[in-house]
């Protein structure tokens, strides 16, 4: 597949990060031993609310979505906040002003946009591809324009697909995506929500060939099953790593385990808690402050 001239790769990167420390702009920091790649934004640790953790407190009407940031800060003491872009109310520019105004008022630093409903990133039809580059185009544009650094998207393919088919087709639409995306600073990740995403194997894959420090993997957390190792699956994807989709795991050792191999591996960044009420997330918070050490 012809690149795109303006693919921003891991080694450009990286010898532009050589010269912005010279410039005396601050750049990511790479351990000689990191097999995490940081994102363009992130040389640190943090720990991030993400709005599905607090779903039913929504569809309840407890609160909206411009209540994020206040919730964030003043229920959970937390830094960052993760959106889900189906529980937006209209975003027009007086709306996303108020939401910035919100997240300004409680120190709280929106992080990226989980988007949901606007198409699969491995469609078997050129013209679907087409239309979930459209469709993602705007969320990004809104997620750079509330200063989020990245958008998660859904990458399942059709059922039983053929794994080589899917592999070029989420290659060409996640390089037509990135056209939009680097202007804009803003990382497009996948999470892993079934289909060919749960392939750790098919992932790297799709990493190696997309080839762009804006693109990478955003490991959703969720326990162990018959059908799914997440401790693999998690090692296999912390060399492209965007974010962390944080759960509580069956035991808090289990816990730690996973944190210590985002540690070990050098990945800096939000830790987003998914793990559902509040009771759950206070848990989180806990254990990702006592084995991160901040």
């Amino acid at each position: 597949m012809k690149r795109n001239k303006n693919q921003f790769t891991r080694r450009k990167f990286i010898e532009k990060s050589v010269l912005m420390g010279a410039a005396g702009v601050v750049a990511p920091v790479f351990s000689r031993n990191s097999g995490a790649m940081a994102t363009p934004r992130m040389t640190y640790d943090d720990i991030s609310l993400a709005q599905w953790a607090l779903v039913q407190e929504i569809r309840d009407g407890k609160w909206k979505n411009l209540d994020f940031p206040r919730i964030a800060r003043e229920d959970f003491g937390l830094n960052g906040i993760e959106f889900v872009n189906t529980l937006f109310e209209v975003p027009t520019v007086s709306y996303l002003n108020q939401l910035k105004k919100n997240a300004d008022d409680h120190g709280v630093k929106m992080v990226l946009i989980m988007v949901d409903a606007e198409g699969d990133g491995c469609e078997p039809t050129k013209e679907l591809r087409k239309q979930f580059v459209i469709n993602h185009r705007k969320w990004i544009d809104i997620a750079e324009y509330l200063g989020c650094h990245a958008i998660r998207t859904n990458c399942r393919g059709p059922e039983n697909v053929d794994k080589t088919e899917a592999l070029k087709w989420a290659s060409e639409s996640y390089q037509m995506l990135l056209e939009h995306a680097i202007p804009a600073r803003v990382s497009v990740c996948i999470e892993n929500h079934g289909g060919v995403s749960n392939d750790a194997g098919w992932m790297v894959d799709l990493m190696k060939e997309v080839n762009n420090l804006y693109f990478g993997s955003y490991p959703d957390w969720r326990s162990p099953g018959d059908n799914f190792d997440n401790v693999d699956y998690l090692d296999k994807m912390l060399p492209w790593a965007v974010g962390m989709s944080y759960r509580n795991q069956p035991t808090d050792e289990l816990t730690a385990t996973m944190i210590n191999m985002c540690r070990n591996a050098g990945y800096k960044g939000w830790y987003g808690i998914e793990s559902s009420g509040r009771e759950a997330i206070m848990k989180g918070k806990e254990q990702l402050k006592k084995n991160l050490a901040i």
